[in-house]
């Protein structure tokens, strides 16, 4: 199975089963992420308490990258700090530039498979909306 296939498998996953595509009532951050080049829209609602991220959802429309990416980003940074968090971001956007090194990419899980994506120039915006909204969401605060 090359890991193309591999890639789609994971993308189609999380698109026809998202882990965390719902509301989240209690949550304490809230920011919505836009890209306006293929019209991806989503709402990225936190729950954090005492630095660590409790709980965490999206809503919204946009492309399978854009959902997926969100789907995988959340289960990474579920049960991290804030820090971790920030840190697992800073990787996946060096990932997307190319940057990041073998075991950095390695600590992203599932969100790896994304990596390809850095030879696709149009896709790079759908794979990290949700990821700049995490950052511009736990900088804020």
């Amino acid at each position: 199975m090359g890991h193309n296939t591999f890639y789609h498998e994971i993308l189609t996953d999380h698109n026809l089963h998202p882990g965390h595509k719902h509301e989240l009532e209690h949550a304490n951050l809230a920011l919505e992420g836009v890209n306006p080049s293929c019209g991806d829209d989503i709402w990225l609602k936190l729950l954090v308490e005492d630095g660590k991220i409790v709980s965490g959802a999206f809503t919204g429309d946009g492309c399978a990258i854009s959902q997926a990416s969100a789907d995988m980003m959340l289960d990474l940074v579920i049960g991290k700090t804030r820090e971790e968090a920030l840190r697992l971001s800073d990787i996946f956007l060096r990932m997307i530039q190319g940057k990041a090194s073998a075991e950095e990419v390695e600590e992203l899980e599932e969100a790896g498979v994304l990596q390809d994506i850095s030879h696709m120039p149009a896709r790079v915006k759908c794979a990290v909306l949700g990821w700049h909204t995490l950052e511009e969401m736990l900088k804020r605060d």
